[in-house]
């Protein structure tokens, strides 16, 4: 009988516990690649997210707080500027395109945000990627009651051109606070796996003068995502918003604002990959547990293989095969743990902020974690493999009365 012959035996006598053990095996192996998938994804997506600007200016506060709501519509909105500031934003020469934003409403929970015909026109959601709108539909009139819907609120409120819907008031949404206006569906986006796909878009004038805002806002907008025409620009736009001025906050460059928000939340990373850590190591340990368990049973077994003629290195390898078969069949186990977890997690983050990940792209740790769970695997049968190393043949021979 040949020692993979032998492995596949000792599996079947102890089904269960080797199916227990393996899929500890399974969910060590998944949660390990999940976290450390989701890290890197997460970061070097959300850093890519700019819609195609360079720097958001708002009313003075927070850079990051001004950055996550303009370009992924979440937070609330530091405060409103005067239109005079966008005004002369657009008028400077160190600027390409100057887009202004205005928010305060929702429909059902999604964000209704009001700008120019512009930012369709002249805007990219990514470089190269202008905004393009599914067939049968067109951008909204600056002059009209009209809208275009984010391809991910198109599909979860099954709105299609044609429809007309209420605006309500504020970001959050009570069907108590409707407002009277009637917009019509007139453009659904072609999905752009973005913040903008989770986002109504309407004409800036209709936030400014939608009924029951304050009489202020006519004259106001949220923010401007503000594209310039060289990096020197920026750094004096910095200097004269930030520094010289006080009413007023240039959020630039985007990309490594962002950077501060996983900065902040690097420790809970950090308890993540502890936390996969430990559960690896547990599951390596259940492997030695429950090998180490069946060696009693298995002494009998041991010695009369020895009696045959196998070497003491051969008993102890067929112990350190058992258990990388265990850890084998629990890593092929791993990836289905693995891809349930990331298409949870996948439209989760894309529900929440409009950003998709890819749970199979290709990545490092997709390699080196289910190696290192291997090898893992395979040191924790050392210990019963040289239990069954040491078995005595003459003592084990007889059967147990």
């Amino acid at each position: 009988m040949t020692i993979l012959r032998i492995v596949l035996k000792s599996l079947r006598q102890h089904l269960l516990s080797t199916s227990i053990t393996a899929c500890s095996i399974a969910l060590a192996t998944g949660l390990w690649i999940s976290v450390w998938v989701v890290k890197d994804q997460s970061q070097s997506t959300f850093t890519g997210v700019t819609a195609g600007f360079h720097g958001v200016l708002g009313a003075r506060g927070s850079s990051l707080q001004l950055v996550l709501n303009s370009i992924f519509h979440l937070e609330a909105s530091p405060g409103n500027l005067p239109w005079s500031d966008y005004e002369d934003l657009r008028k400077d020469e160190r600027v390409q395109l100057a887009i202004p934003l205005a928010v305060g409403d929702n429909y059902h929970g999604y964000r209704l945000v009001g700008t120019t015909s512009e930012l369709f026109e002249k805007g990219e959601y990514r470089e190269g990627k202008p905004y393009r709108v599914q067939p049968g539909g067109r951008f909204f009139d600056s002059q009209r009651r009209e809208a275009v819907v984010g391809s991910f609120v198109a599909q979860q409120l099954r709105l299609k051109v044609g429809d007309t819907f209420h605006p309500y008031h504020g970001l959050i949404f009570n069907e108590n606070d409707r407002h009277a206006e009637t917009y019509v569906v007139v453009g659904l986006l072609e999905p752009s796996n973005t913040p903008a796909d989770r986002v109504i878009w309407i004409p800036l004038a209709g936030i400014q003068m939608m009924s029951g805002h304050d009489a202020k806002s006519a004259t106001e907008i949220s923010a401007v995502l503000v594209r310039l025409k060289t990096p020197m620009a920026g750094k004096q736009l910095e200097m004269l918003y930030n520094k010289q001025g006080n009413r007023l906050t240039f959020a630039w460059p985007i990309s490594t604002i962002l950077v501060q928000l996983f900065d902040k939340i690097a420790w809970f990373e950090r308890v993540l990959a502890l936390v996969s850590y430990l559960v690896a190591l547990v599951a390596a340990a259940s492997v030695l547990a429950s090998i180490y368990n069946s060696m009693n049973e298995r002494r009998r077994e041991i010695a009369i293989l020895r009696a045959l003629g196998a070497r003491r290195f051969t008993v102890f390898a067929i112990i350190i095969l058992e258990a990388t078969a265990i850890a084998a069949i629990g890593i092929l186990l791993g990836a289905v743990v693995y891809a349930v977890l990331m298409s949870g997690v996948a439209n989760l983050i894309r529900a929440q902020t409009g950003v998709v990940l890819n749970p199979f792209e290709p990545a490092a740790v997709m390699l080196w974690a289910p190696l290192a769970m291997l090898g893992l695997g395979a040191l924790a049968g050392v210990v019963p493999a040289f239990k069954a190393y040491r078995t005595d043949v003459a003592q084990n021979l007889t059967p147990a009365s």
